[in-house]
């Protein structure tokens, strides 16, 4: 048998859907793949994509922690970061960040305090 290794989908806290649907999905754009709740007025379980990048985000609690750091692989990082600085979101003013391990990042606070770090390696 042969191991194999795919996806890593991180599981992140958030506290306010409202304010997770206008930063994932109005200003970063991701997607929502599924939304889950075991009652009505339980807590949502919500899956999101960006292309490839996949993210669970959770109001539960015990599922994870404020302050999470997610990296999420990227090419055409300036490109992206130009669109998202064009919908002026009051909240997030992404700049681009040389590394000297040789990638481009850029980091977002989501409103729950999880930091996400696009990168883009400079060897793409």
């Amino acid at each position: 048998m042969t191991v194999h290794f795919s996806t890593v989908t991180p599981i992140l806290r958030m506290f306010d859907i409202r304010k997770a649907r206008e930063f994932y999905l109005e200003f970063l754009g991701f997607k929502v793949e599924f939304e889950h709740r075991f009652e009505p007025d339980l807590p949502l379980y919500l899956g999101l994509s960006l292309g490839a990048a996949r993210l669970h985000l959770s109001e539960h609690h015990g599922d994870s922690a404020p302050g999470a750091r997610v990296m999420i692989e990227t090419t055409g990082l300036a490109e992206y970061q130009e669109a998202l600085l064009a919908k002026r979101y009051g909240y997030a003013r992404p700049g681009l960040q040389r590394q000297p391990w040789g990638a481009t990042t850029m980091t977002i606070t989501d409103p729950f305090y999880n930091w996400l770090v696009f990168t883009e390696s400079d060897a793409a």
